[in-house]
This record gives C-alpha cells, sequence and structure tokens, in this order.
C-alpha cells in the first residue's frame, strides 16, 4: 500500500510516500521545503507570508516526492493530509490540495491530526507494533505540551496538559528574552549542550513550577518570568556569553527536570509498557537522554522510544503513517470504507483548533 503524505500546518511545506509491507512501514521519499529564513527577520511565523510560501512551493514539493520514490499518482492508494491544529491559512493551502487531487484522481483523502502525526512518527521503521500498548507519550512541541495515554492504535486520553505556555513556545520567548536568533529554542538547547557543566559562574536557580502538584498538568510561564526578572535586575549581564550560556542551561534543566518528573509520575499511575516522545521538541538531545537514563532507572521493563531527528521536526512522512494506521484502523472495524474515502474531499473540515481525541 502506497500513501502519500501532505504537511502544511504551519512553516514547512512537506511532502512524504511511504509503503506498508506487511508489517513494516518504509519511508519512500520525504521532501520538505523549510521557510526558516524568510520568518527570521520578524521573529516568528507570519500565518499570511507561510500561506504565500506554500502555494508556492506545495505543488513542486508534491512532484518532488513522487520523482524520489520513483512513483505515479495514479499508483498511490491514499492521500494523508493534516487538516488541524495549526494555522488556519497554512492549513488552507495544504488541505485544498489534497481534496482537489482525491477528487481527480479519485484517491481516498484522511485527515490527520497533527499531534497524532508527531505520535505516529514513532512507528517509522522502529520495533513499536500493537504488542507495546498500552503507551504513555509525553508531547512537546511550540504548540502543545501533553501527557496521552494510548491503550491501543488512536485512542487517546489526555492525562495531562500544559495550563500556559506550550515547552516549545516557552524555549523560543526565553531565547528572545537572552537575544538569541530565530529560531530560538534550538538555540537555546545548542548553547545548553555545549557550556560546560562545571562552570556555574552565577550560580542561577530557576523554579520547577507544579513539580509537587496532585496531578499531571504543566505550567511553564513561571520559569520564563523568572528568566524576566533575572534580565530586568542586572540588564548589563546581557553582554556576558557566559551568563547567557549558564542561563540557557539552567532554563532546559529545569523544563526537562518537570516534564522527566510529571512522565513517571504517570507511568507509575498508569502502568504503559511503552513510553513515547514525540513533537519538535523530541528533537532536544538533554531531554531524550535523561528521560532514557531516568525510565531505565525507575521504570523496570518499561521500553522508551524516540523518533529519529529527521522526524521529530514537522514533516509529511508521520503524516503518512498516522493515515496509514487510521484506513486499516476503520477498514478492521467497518466504521468507514475506501470507497467512502474518495468522497471525503466533499466533506473534510479544516480546523485551527482541532482537538486530539479517540475519532474513526
Amino acid at each position: 500500500m502506497l500513501i502519500l503524505g501532505i504537511e502544511t500546518s504551519c512553516d514547512e511545506t512537506a511532502a512524504a510516500i511511504i509503503e506498508n509491507q506487511g508489517k513494516e512501514i518504509i519511508p519512500l521519499s520525504s521532501v520538505i521545503s523549510s521557510q526558516i529564513k524568510l520568518h527570521a527577520k520578524w521573529g516568528g511565523v507570519v500565518p499570511n507570508l507561510a500561506a504565500r510560501e506554500h502555494l508556492k512551493n506545495i505543488i513542486p514539493i508534491i512532484k518532488k516526492t513522487l520523482d524520489n520514490a520513483q512513483k505515479k499518482l495514479t499508483e498511490i492508494d491514499l492521500i494523508a493530509i493534516t487538516n488541524g491544529p495549526g494555522l488556519i491559512p497554512a492549513l488552507l493551502i495544504g488541505t485544498t490540495v489534497a481534496k482537489t487531487l482525491s477528487y481527480l484522481w479519485q484517491k481516498p483523502l484522511i485527515g490527520i491530526h497533527h499531534i497524532e502525526g508527531h505520535i505516529y512518527a514513532n512507528f517509522i521503521s522502529s520495533n513499536i507494533n500493537d504488542k507495546n500498548f498500552p503507551l504513555l507519550c509525553l508531547v512537546v512541541s511550540g504548540g502543545h505540551t501533553q501527557l496521552v495515554l494510548m491503550r491501543n492504535h488512536l485512542e487517546y486520553e489526555i492525562i495531562g496538559e500544559t495550563l500556559d505556555d506550550a515547552v516549545g513556545e516557552a524555549f523560543d520567548k526565553v531565547a528572545r528574552l537572552l537575544g538569541l536568533p530565530y529560531p530560538g529554542g534550538p538555540n537555546v538547547s545548542l548553547i545548553a549542550d555545549t557550556y560546560p557543566q562545571e562552570k556555574n559562574i552565577f550560580q542561577i536557580q530557576l523554579p520547577r513550577p507544579m513539580l509537587k502538584s496532585p496531578n499531571f498538568n504543566f505550567s511553564f510561564s513561571g520559569i520564563k518570568t523568572a528568566v524576566l526578572y533575572s534580565i530586568k535586575k542586572q540588564p548589563e549581564k546581557l553582554t556576558d556569553q557566559n551568563f547567557i550560556a549558564e542561563m540557557c542551561r539552567e532554563f532546559q534543566t529545569a523544563v526537562c527536570d518537570v516534564l522527566i518528573h510529571k512522565t513517571i509520575l504517570a507511568a507509575k499511575k498508569y502502568q504503559p509498557k511503552t513510553i513515547l516522545l514525540a513533537g519538535g521538541v523530541s528533537a532536544n538531545i538533554h531531554l531524550r537522554n535523561e528521560l532514557a537514563k531516568t525510565i531505565k532507572k525507575d521504570l523496570i521493563g518499561v521500553s522508551f522510544s524516540a523518533p529519529h531527528p529527521k522526524y521529530s521536526i514537522d514533516n509529511a512522512s508521520m503524516i503518512a503513517v498516522a493515515g496509514f494506521y487510521r484506513w486499516k484502523e476503520m477498514n478492521t472495524k467497518k466504521v468507514g470504507s475506501i470507497f467512502k474515502l474518495k468522497s471525503s474531499w466533499q466533506n473534510m473540515e479544516t480546523n485551527a483548533n482541532l482537538k486530539l481525541k479517540t475519532r474513526l
């Protein structure tokens, strides 16, 4: 089975083709056009500019994806498209193109939740299978921070989430406070990871919000505010690269401490067989390493998985994989069919605030 995935929820125009061969999912082609340079001068993504770039790039990206996979559109069995959440002008470009291709070529079409795609990035060329359920997934991205319990494929129960800033958003805001260039989050992490651990000139200590709260929710605005107050008290320190580096290191450590602590607590309550890491911030090396280390130490018999870093960022392979599992589940449970999906272009909705929930 060949699946074409398309992703345009933010500032990456992406397309990919995967092939299901028995129990294995094989990526055949993945093409991503990034808009980082375009949005850098604005310090963040401008929705209408993003949509304009998607419009310019999406057809060439799809063509290149097909060429790289040495496939024709007529050979595609299913189209999977991100239909939310995200920036509505950007989403509309992707969904409109996907619906048009579905109509013209009579191809089945499935809408995929963006975070669902990030979760299923863990299933690309991995050893995870049906025996690994139940799963507990820590979702960390620019727009989401959630703990999601999955007792089976496509069954989602959000047991914890951020009450304010998402973790990726907090990274970006702290980067701006420290005068670091866009994209801020990766720069904070890079500085934090390369600054020597033994150097501690400024003795910076940031809070770990909600660490002892009796639930699995998160809050990151307090850490960000603590960084702001520290800078306001002594703004001249922003000229000291050691101060910036130590602040990056302490901020990253504080955030990861909270994420890991809450994940372990949730795992002890819900007893998953596997813990997944998903979302753009899953590329964070410190978070990956420390979470893996803590799971190995504190949760005997629980496995850990994180996607390959190239699948941590927004990409279309993850959308195609989620599309495969959704198509498989719909046909297994006979709640939909490949024939009905051929007409889904008529009623598929694009929703900037689409909620992650069990839906078939």
